[in-house]
């Protein structure tokens, strides 16, 4: 099989990519991304000389370019997204053209080559914010977001699945929670407190700290999406989740512990606007019908991903300091 990944210099998207060259020998993949700021070249280094890999500086609302792309490829698995609420709440522009119009065209593109295979990754988010004592989200949940990011991705969802009622697009979905794992863009909340302590930083906390998610590895991730590519029923779908709820600031006092630091290395700070106060998943529809579920424990995880930023400091350092903008200027210049 040849797939086209969308965004796939980005974190979820690259750990996709590798995931997938892994897993399957005789695969290949397209990866299309545009590089804006959270898609790093250096999350693909190790592939630049497998040819099973091709890398593809480009934008989602390309419309020629991705209808060429479509056409070399038997699936496409759409990651690509702006995907940062505080970014969405100062500018959302962005966030409308890339998750609403780009998917809109990545439709296009697949409906013209044919109707190609369509996995469209997406959020939690989209479904609000759950009150302590609420059912969690599952995939007869109502779309309710309260974030400009979170209605993009909405609005997304709901084209690609316009697209299999009117086209007969064979599409799924995937609504995953909060992921965290290797190459995640340090200004997430994970990463920021990792590499906040190893460069004798405070960690900011947004109000309270008693927002709860739910945390997924994103290995755990691309095995759902690689088994609902796989396995899945045509025009689902698939609430992902990693059976590992926390409050965030459980999630900072537990890095706080695997670092050796005590808690006054935190800094509440005024509350996020329109901040979800908790979002759940109920993965059974695809533990119960495609058979995944994570394997992953929170605390595994986490040590692991701790090890993981302590291991790579190069690369994180040069997000943070911008250098790493340089490599990929460099290799593809327009």
């Amino acid at each position: 099989m040849k797939l086209l990944v969308t965004g796939g210099a980005g974190f979820i998207g690259s750990n996709f990519v590798h995931h997938i060259l892994k897993t399957y020998p005789d695969y290949e993949v397209i990866n299309l991304d545009a590089l804006t700021y959270a898609g790093n070249l250096e999350n693909l280094k190790e592939l630049e000389n497998n040819p099973r890999h091709r890398f593809v500086k480009g934008d989602i609302c390309d419309k020629d370019l991705v209808e060429k792309l479509a056409k070399e490829v038997d699936a496409i698995v759409h990651f690509a997204a702006e995907s940062h609420v505080d970014r969405s709440i100062l500018d959302s522009e962005a966030f409308v053209r890339t998750n609403v119009i780009g998917t809109h065209a990545l439709l296009e593109a697949a409906r013209k080559a044919g109707n190609l295979r369509f996995h469209h990754v997406s959020t939690d988010e989209v479904f609000g914010s759950l009150g302590a004592d609420d059912a969690p989200f599952s995939e007869t949940t109502p779309y309710d977001p309260r974030s400009p990011y979170s209605a993009s991705k909405a609005g997304s969802d709901h084209l690609v699945r316009a697209y299999f009622h009117t086209h007969n697009l064979p599409i799924t979905i995937s609504n995953c929670s909060n992921n965290y794992g290797p190459y995640h863009f340090p200004e997430k909340l994970i990463p920021l407190v990792i590499t906040n302590l190893m460069e004798g930083k405070k960690i900011p906390v947004y109000g309270d700290g008693m927002q709860i998610r739910d945390w997924l590895h994103v290995d755990d991730h691309c095995r759902a999406i690689d088994t609902i590519i796989h396995k899945g029923k045509i025009g689902e779908t698939y609430c992902v989740g990693g059976n590992g709820e926390k409050a965030n600031i459980e999630i900072v006092k537990s890095i706080l512990k695997i670092l050796c630091r005590d808690e006054s290395w935190i800094e509440y700070v005024q509350d996020r606007k329109g901040h979800d106060k908790r979002y759940a998943i109920d993965f059974s529809k695809i533990k119960n019908e495609l058979g995944w579920e994570p394997k992953i424990s929170f605390e595994d995880g986490i040590a692991k991903t701790v090890a993981w930023f302590i291991s790579n400091e190069s690369w994180w350092k040069s997000i943070k300091t911008g250098e790493y903008a340089k490599y990929y200027e460099k290799q593809y210049k327009k």
